[in-house]
């Protein structure tokens, strides 16, 4: 009993003590072995000694616990005298800032529609029911809203899905022509390698008298903006669905990794998507009392551009605040 006792007091860190837990009261352990022991024992003396092995046993955990308890203890004061900093001495002199990528991504897309002429619209994060979806050719059951994932509050309201609210607003507010972007944060239940419960969009609208505005309007300012973003890439329009516009589009750009050869970041296509647009819907104009305009809408995702733009891999990796990642853009 003593010398296992001295093996307890004896453990001189954290990391010696498991090794000696390991051998009193492991399943192959010395205690284990004593009671073992125990069907050997005649009946008449197996329980006065289990009950003298017991108080043993209860003895040594209590002594492993009070030294485990005296080790962390000096584990936590080493690592705090580690970890020290003098307040009173000089710091190193302030490092050349930078925009966080997002920011400049943001910044680089606004700067483009702003030089054509586009009004930036803005409007509060917090929606109804009404501007976020009904007047988007969202009605309730629509299957189309379980897309969206949204953080709704007790009192019906929700936190917007999308920045398209901030177009039905400035329609309310204004008459046509109207020629419009909306940048802002938006937020939905995503998360994992490439979604984050709040991130950044820029939507546009454009709103003119009926057999003003196409399709080809649309086709040829998109083509022309992911260029100004990407370089010389290839650009194409796939049909696709939205509730807001019809006709509507998938737009996709020529990989930027393997110039359209087909890679793992393209899954071998040769081509990435990268945003969303279309005519707007004539339920949407009926919704904001609209009558003889057309219009065109899009919308993408600031974080998928500053992700290929810098080709940063995981998109949470932009809201963790490491420096070593933020360090790279000074």
């Amino acid at each position: 009993m003593e010398n296992l006792e001295a093996k307890i007091l004896q453990a001189d860190s954290l990391e010696a003590l498991e090794k000696v837990r390991i051998e009193l009261f492991g399943k192959k352990g010395v205690l284990a072995a004593q009671f073992a022991k125990m069907k050997d024992i005649p009946g008449p003396e197996k329980k006065a000694f289990a009950e003298g092995l017991n108080k043993q046993k209860a003895a040594l955990q209590a002594l492993f616990d009070k030294r485990y308890e005296e080790l962390k203890a000096e584990e936590i004061e080493r690592l705090l005298k580690a970890e020290a900093i003098d307040v009173s001495l000089y710091g190193t002199l302030a490092q050349k800032g930078a925009l966080h990528p997002v920011m400049e991504t943001m910044d680089k897309i606004i700067d483009y529609f702003t030089a054509l002429n586009f009004s930036v619209e803005t409007s509060g994060m917090v929606e109804d029911d009404f501007h976020n979806f009904e007047a988007l050719n969202l009605p309730k059951y629509h299957p189309a809203r379980d897309m969206q994932d949204t953080f709704y509050f007790k009192d019906g309201g929700l936190l917007r899905t999308h920045t398209s609210p901030v177009q039905i607003r400035t329609m309310f507010k204004e008459k046509p022509p109207i020629r419009m972007i909306a940048p802002g944060a938006v937020f939905r239940r995503d998360y994992d390698v490439t979604h984050t419960p709040m991130f950044h969009q820029v939507e546009g609208l454009v709103v003119d008298e009926k057999g003003k505005v196409s399709f080809a309007n649309l086709k040829a300012i998109l083509t022309d903006f992911l260029q100004y973003m990407f370089g010389d890439v290839d650009v194409r329009f796939r049909p696709s669905f939205f509730p807001f516009t019809e006709p509507s589009a998938e737009v996709d750009i020529s990989c930027i990794f393997c110039g359209g050869e087909g890679c793992r970041v393209c899954s071998h296509t040769g081509w990435i998507e990268i945003l969303g647009c279309g005519i707007v819907d004539p339920n949407v104009f009926k919704a904001v009392d609209y009558e003889d305009v057309s219009g065109y809408a899009f919308g993408l995702g600031v974080e998928r551009i500053a992700m290929l733009m810098h080709k940063i891999p995981d998109l949470r990796s932009l809201f963790e605040g490491d420096i070593r990642l933020l360090e790279q853009f000074r």
